[in-house]
Order: C-alpha cells, then structure tokens, then sequence
C-alpha cells in the first residue's frame, strides 16, 4: 500500500523544466515552444536527516500510556505540505498530525472509517483514502471516502468493487487510480494461488463534486506470461506524467501498464529473476552472518513501484509467495532492466549493523517500498526496508547508475514513504506497533539539509571479498590505552562470538577489525573436571558444555562485557543462561564466566564464581567488567535469589579470591513497569568506576538511562554502595529525534577523557536495529 501525493517535483515545470522559444520562419509557421528537462545534480554538503519522530499513539495522549495497537502504515501531506494524514488499519481510522514545525510535529486527532483505511493520497484540500469493508476473503468489498482536511470531515463514499489496497493519484488531478487486490486467504491451501475473486484496477474519473466521481474498472486476468491468470493480486500503483499507471502484480511476478485515459493494458511483462551472489540464505541457531551462498533465479516479486521519469519506473522487490530478490530494480517501459541493485542492500545492512540473520532464510531485508522526488536541483531514490528498518537514499544523477547517498533510520517495519520537496522533508511511516516489545508505530520526519548525515554512527570496512565486516548486538564497549580505538563485543544473538575493533576517530566510527574468540586449547572442555557430571537443570553442568564450542574451534558465550587486561589481550564477561528459581522454564544451562583472552582471541582462561553465588542464579548476570588495581569488577545486572540488590563482584588477581558488594538501584519509574538494572563498568582510576544504570523500556516508557559513579575505596565484603550521578542520558537519547533507545549496554573512556557510550540492538530481533554510538565528551573532569 502506498500513498503518491506532493512527490516526483521533477514532474513540475516550474522547478524542472527550461522553457525556451526558437522563432524561426519557415512557410509562415513558428516552431513550437520546446522543453528541455534539466539535468540532475548531485550536491555533495546536502543531506537528509531527522528531525522528529512521531509516535502514534499520542492521538490518545504525550505519553503513549495504552497497550491498544495502532499502526500509521501509509502517509499523505496536505498540498501546502504542513498536514500529515496517515491510515490506521488496526483502529479503522486515518489520522492528523501538524507538521508546521517539524523538530515537533502535534496530534490532530483521527477519523473512523467505517472499515479498514489500507491507503490513502491527497487532492486539493481533500485526503481520499481506500478503505477495506470486507466481510471475508471470498466476499471482499471496499470504498473510496473522501475527507476534507482542514475540517476533519467526511465528505464522499464511493463504492468500489472489492477489497482495495493502494491508491495515486496523478499530477495533473484528472485520475485516481486504485488497486483492488482481493488478497489471498494465507490459511487456505497453505496461502496457494489461484484464490478467487480475481483483483483489478480502478480508474476514477475525477470531475465535479466528489459525489458525481465515475469508475471504471480495468481487468488484469488473462495477461500472458503471468504465473497465476484468473488472480493477478495487484499490489501496488503509481502514475507518470503521461498518466500511464504501473502496476505490480507481486505474486505474479509481473507488472502491468495501463494507460488511464483509455482505460487500456498497454503493456505488461515479467518482472524476471535475479541471481545473487555471496548473500546469507541460511537461518542459523544462535546466529551467523555469512555471506557466501549463491541464490540463482531468484523471482522479483516487486511491491512498492515508483516512476523515476516518463519512460523508467524503479520497483521494491520485497517478494511473497515464492520469491523476493532482496533488492531494487529499474525498468524500462519495454519491461528491459537499466539497473540491478543485486546484493548491494543486503550488505549495506550488515555494514552500518541492521542485518536481520532471522531473515536470511526468507527474503533478507525486504526492500517494502520506492519513492523518487527531486529536491533543491537533485534527484533522489528512497527505499525503504521493511526487516532491517532503514531508508536507503539514492541519488540518480547519472542515468542507470543509482549512487549510494545515505541511510536513515526509522522505526520499526517502515511501509511508507512520502517525500516533500516543497519542504525539504522525507516522512517515512513504520506501522509495526506492540508495546511489549517496545515498539511504537511511528511517522518519521527527514530534512534535507546543508549538514553531514548523522546516521549510521557506526559502520564496518570490506573485507578481502569485498563483503563488509558484519557485525550487531554490541553489548559491551572498552577503550584502548591510547588513541581512539575501542573495542566492543557481540552477545548470544550469535554464534562464534568476536570482538570488534573500532575507530571513534572517524565519523562514521568504523569497525575496521573482527577478531574471532576460539578455544585451540579446550579450556571450556577442561570445565567437566570441576562440574556436575548429570544434567541438572539447576546447575552449570558437563552436560552443558557442548554446546558452547563449534567445530572450528569459535565459541557460544553471551559476552557482556569487555575489558583490556594489563597484561595484553582482553577480559570477557560471558553471562549465564537460565534462573534457579524458574528452573522448568529457564533451566541453567550455563554460567557466569569471566574469560582471559590472548590479543588474537583465544582462551587462556577461565574465572568462575563461588558454589554459594552460583546457586543464586538468575538469568539477569554478569554484564560489564573492568580491570584495576590488580582486581577484576564485575557488575551483576539484577538481585539473584536471596538479594535486593545487583552484586559488584570483585575478583583478586592475585589472591584468585571473590568480594561482593551491593548496588542500589534507582525505583522502577516507567508507566509501562520493567525493571531496573545495570549494565557495563568502566575503570576511572583510583577505585572509582562508572557505571551504566537503565531500565528496560524504550519509546515514550523510557525513563531511567543513567550513568553514575561508584567508589569502592575501603569497601567490605557485603557492604552497600553509595553512588553518585554523573550524567541523566535521556536529553542525549533524544538528540537523535528517535525513539529513545532501550539498551544502552556499552561505556568507554578514551585516552582523552571522553566517554563512549552505545546501544544494543539485539541483532535487529524485534528491534529496528538502530545503533546510536555517543562521545559525550569529557564528563568526569
């Protein structure tokens, strides 16, 4: 579903044509005023970045406190460009929000609409919106409502003839064109076509009062070379200059053109297939990014479809029944291909840290959307990816040859796009909303601006291959002794565990380094000398120990933490798996483990915790750890059995012994409940360690992102930390005008002073994968 409204300002004479007159006399006739499109530019110190994000579901309330679900799936804007409206599809309304300043866009309240709003566009004051009435997938109805904007108020119906799905309009305001899909029932015959009644297309003769609108209805059955005839499933629609609507039948794997004027098919053809190269097909458990498996014939099976002119159209091919090529396509009107995105999107997603390996078995990324405007003398390509929830940025000034700009991130499971170049703005709408994954469905607000991107904060370099270095879910940071390189480490998202070696200095910081953490020497073998010999679900056991090692060698852990250790190479702290106390569903399967590894990563050796602590495991352990003074500080992240608080272990190097102190934790403070926790442990010197304190709520529930310092000085065993705050990170977490982001499980502090922090995406698991990495400069002086 897609809305096509204030786009394609290529389109408008005004700002993209030369209009010039040659006189010439010849037999007493005149030439006719010619024009000549002018050529795109590219502009170098202009980008696009956010500006606001707009949750939802602050039409009930700032706050967002309501479990209801509501997803913004398609936007439109107003012709002066100052009023998004939105389709809700789970509460059957659409959606208002004023956009006047956009750092703080503002709830103008919704509209029910009788039914299931699946698009919407907008025409002169008024917003016209498909809306689903279905009574069941073998009696799909629908109807076009037509809104006044600025009153909020019903105007028009008019009935359609099935289930509609997307809808344009074209430029010139003579059409609508809308598509009926009358989609699939997946739960019948396991989703297999043909399912009937048969979808088509509709064209609305825009003349006269809404009320007296004409329909004419267009069959798309019967194409030849289409795989399924008597079903097309029309997804998507948009128009160009000519009033040429292009069509993508997505299951199909075909398009169609149809001229809106006569109402005919004048062309159509197939979509095609792809063979991709060194991409990642296969669904590992735990996780594994590999991009060297080869996918041949892979069908398009495009969804979103924008033109990019009169004669070129670019197709999303996100794929559903049994295809999805992982990328975009440009095509010609003759059905030939000008460009092949391949697998370039599937390894920009790994490089800046949203590859989805959940994915990989499916259909990757899933490019879900197109858009294509002009702005300030540059034309741009925007797709949008609904797994890996970024914006892809293009810029198209050399014919067939898109060129990577930018990407920009955006809420969970973005579907649409609309650009507005009259405002230099970008809004993409993200309609994937559960409170209890902490995801709140989103408008985001984009501004193209004379300012460097500021999104991603992090990204890798290729390797040898000319794949990029792959890399997610850091869940600890450490800085070197000098310069400005730190090091972070992935968690039990992934198998064969590695750290990263990171340049701060760079903008992007750049993940220039991989190091894979093996055990040549069985040191986590050699742990079945000290453990229970049966499988006890209460206790770390041999039993378990299997599973931590693969084949070559590279190791499972749940690294938390991560430390430089004086002696060369690393300190990991590997958090255990399970809870004693929930032992049937949360068996221990293993245990809280600090880890010496060499500089090249391999195990030297273990650190366990004392019998007594270990009996008290819940699956809330080990996550920062520190080396000073001789002495390793872990952070334990909530009270085990029989504590009100979260331990600061402290281990003796020398001594080999354990102390343990407790940490307060600030109250639980969210409206949506959680808890509180800590997560890494920074060394400042003299016995005095930073802290990272947070709750585990994100959005508009996020109340508690805190670092504090602690000192341990004098300490004994057993006794209760006081602490002191050193920056609420909450204003920082807002800066990126983004949702604010849960996990913030990494802090470092450079050579210099400053302090590092950043997020854990959780592998882009439920989670828009969106890394935010922070030099809050030098806080501590």
């Amino acid at each position: 579903m897609k809305n096509l409204i204030s786009r394609h300002p290529a389109r408008v004479f005004a700002a993209s044509l030369i209009m010039s007159a040659v006189l010439v006399a010849c037999g007493g006739n005149d030439d006719p005023i010619v024009a000549v499109a002018e050529a795109s530019v590219s502009n170098a110190s202009m980008f696009f970045n956010r500006t606001a994000t707009f949750a939802v579901c602050q039409q009930t309330g700032a706050s967002c406190e309501t479990d209801v679900a509501t997803s913004p799936e398609i936007v439109a804007a107003s012709e002066d460009g100052m009023t998004l409206v939105y389709s809700n599809s789970p509460k059957g309304e659409i959606g208002f929000v004023n956009i006047t300043d956009v750092k703080a866009p503002k709830a103008l309240g919704t509209l029910a609409m009788g039914g299931e709003p699946t698009s919407v566009t907008v025409l002169g004051a008024n917003a016209l919106v498909a809306v689903n009435t279905s009574a069941d997938f073998v009696n799909p109805s629908g109807k076009l409502v037509v809104v006044d904007i600025a009153s909020r108020k019903l105007i028009a119906e008019i009935t359609l003839p099935g289930q509609p799905d997307s809808i344009a309009r074209s430029k010139d305001g003579k059409y609508l064109a809308i598509v009926i899909e009358n989609e699939r029932d997946e739960a019948v015959n396991k989703g297999a076509l043909p399912q009937l009644p048969a979808g088509n297309l509709v064209i609305v003769d825009v003349a006269g009062a809404p009320a007296t609108w004409k329909t004419r209805t267009v069959s798309l059955t019967g194409l030849e070379g289409m795989l399924y005839p008597t079903d097309p499933e029309p997804e998507y629609v948009d128009i160009n200059d000519d009033n040429i609507a292009v069509v993508t039948l997505q299951e199909n794997n075909h398009i169609a053109l149809v001229d809106l004027a006569s109402g005919k098919v004048t062309r159509h053809f197939s979509a095609g297939s792809v063979d991709l190269k060194q991409v990642d097909l296969t669904d590992e458990k735990p996780h594994l990014i590999n991009f060297t498996e080869t996918q041949t014939n892979r069908l398009r099976e495009p969804d979103g479809v924008t033109w990019i002119s009169k004669t070129q159209f670019v197709t999303a091919n996100e794929g559903d029944l049994n295809g999805g090529s992982r990328g975009f396509t440009t095509f010609n009107l003759d059905g030939s291909v000008a460009f092949e995105a391949g697998n370039s999107l599937e390894h920009l997603m790994a490089r800046i840290g949203h590859y989805n390996d959940k994915r990989s078995d499916a259909k990757g990324n899933e490019p879900e959307n197109a858009d294509f405007a002009r702005f300030a003398g540059t034309d741009y390509l925007f797709v949008a990816s609904e797994r890996s929830s970024v914006l892809a940025v293009y810029d198209m000034s050399t014919p067939n040859k898109p060129t990577y700009k930018q990407v920009l991130p955006a809420s969970l499971s973005p579907e649409g796009l609309l650009a507005i170049p009259s405002r230099n703005l970008l809004v993409s709408a993200s309609e994937l909303d559960d409170r209890s994954i902490l995801a709140r469905g989103s408008l985001n607000i984009y501004q193209y601006q004379s300012a460097p991107a500021a999104y991603p904060t992090v990204q890798s370099v290729d390797r040898a291959d000319g794949t990029p270095i792959p890399w997610s879910a850091l869940s600890g940071l450490a800085a070197a002794s000098t310069g400005t390189v730190v090091y972070g480490v992935d968690d039990s998202f992934f198998r064969g565990n590695r750290i990263f070696e990171i340049d701060t200095a760079s903008k992007p910081a750049l993940v220039k380094k991989d190091i894979r953490i093996t055990d040549p020497n069985g040191k986590i073998a050699a742990l079945a000398a000290v453990l229970p010999d049966v499988k006890d679900p209460l206790t770390f056991d041999d039993t378990d120990l299997v599973a931590l090692v693969n084949a070559d060698g590279s190791v499972n852990l749940d690294p938390e933490g991560i430390s430089l250790a004086s002696a060369g190479g690393f300190w990991i702290a590997s958090e255990g798996a399970g809870s004693v106390n929930d032992s049937t569903a949360r068996p221990v399967l293993s245990a809280n483990l600090i880890f010496k590894l060499s500089a090249t990563g391999v195990i030297e050796d273990i650190i366990q915790l004392p019998a007594d602590v270990n009996a008290k495991q819940v699956r809330f352990g080990f996550e920062g750890v520190a080396e000073s003074n001789g002495k390793l500080v872990v952070a334990f992240q909530r009270a085990w059995v029989g504590d009100t608080q979260p331990r600061i272990g402290v281990y003796d190097l020398v001594a080999k012994t354990w102390q343990f102190m407790f940490y307060p934790l600030d109250p639980v403070a969210s409206p949506n409940g959680g808890w509180v926790g800590l997560s890494d442990i920074t060394a400042l010197g003299n016995n005095k360690f930073l802290v990272i304190e947070r709750d585990n709520q994100g959005g508009p529930d996020a109340r508690i992102k805190r670092l504090y310092r602690i000192d341990l000085t004098g300490k004994a065993d057993g006794a209760t930390l006081s602490k002191t705050l050193v920056r609420d990170l909450m204003a920082d977490l807002r800066g990126p005008a983004g949702p604010v982001l849960e996990k913030i499980e990494g802090s470092a502090l450079l050579a210099n002073g400053d302090v590092i922090i950043v997020n854990d995406n959780d592998g882009v698991d439920d989670n828009s994968g969106e890394v935010q990495m922070m030099n809050l400069g030098k806080l501590l002086n």
